[in-house]
């Protein structure tokens, strides 16, 4: 975990909660017992139902971007193997995690709940993140683990007042590009 974290400084990242984030979650804990040896390599690693637990230097830029204060009330649509949620719920002060695939929902539960990420730190939801979480809403960061075609609207409504989104947008075989969008005032 050092060794991964030291990589992803030399790589770009600044942030010293992110690397310290980084250091402390056990990746191994999230990826497959078949995968576990190449959990530090700086790689995306195969999942249940054709996903994957996001490359460690992605994870890293994503949460970075999103400029996360303790004080942050995170959401995090594509829950997979929980890493990412873990990783959010050890910089900010609450996290709600959404996952589309049933099988993934029960895994990244399994995972988070298994290493003490409980319900009062990470909140799940099995369902279309698309929507957001519009009861639970605004949000000061959201952070999409996956690539729509366009920026779902609900979830830039969902965004508080300087709330941050982070998300790859494009096509799922073609180009994708990393976002972020800031609310700096009220409508969209």
């Amino acid at each position: 975990r050092l060794a991964l974290a030291r990589h992803l400084e030399r790589n770009g990242i600044r942030d010293r909660r992110v690397l310290a984030a980084m250091a402390k979650v056990p990746r191994h804990a999230f990826v497959p017992a078949a995968y576990a040896a190449r959990a530090y390599e700086d790689g995306a690693l195969p999942l249940a139902a054709g996903q994957t637990i996001s490359q460690p230097f992605v994870v890293a830029s994503m949460t970075e971007l999103a400029r996360l204060s303790s004080t942050d009330r995170c959401l995090e649509i594509g829950t997979g193997s929980g890493y990412q949620a873990a990783i959010l719920a050890e910089i900010c002060d609450s996290v709600f995690s959404i996952e589309y695939v049933p099988e993934l929902c029960a895994l990244g539960e399994r995972n988070l709940r298994a290493l003490g990420y409980g319900p009062d730190r990470v909140h799940l939801r099995c369902g279309d993140g698309t929507r957001g979480w519009p009861e639970e809403a605004p949000w000061d960061a959201i952070l999409v683990t996956a690539a729509p075609p366009e920026v779902p609207i609900p979830l830039l409504e969902q965004l508080a007042l300087g709330g941050r989104l982070v998300i790859p947008v494009g096509a799922l075989e073609g180009p994708q590009q990393l976002e972020v969008w800031e609310r700096v005032g009220e409508g969209l």
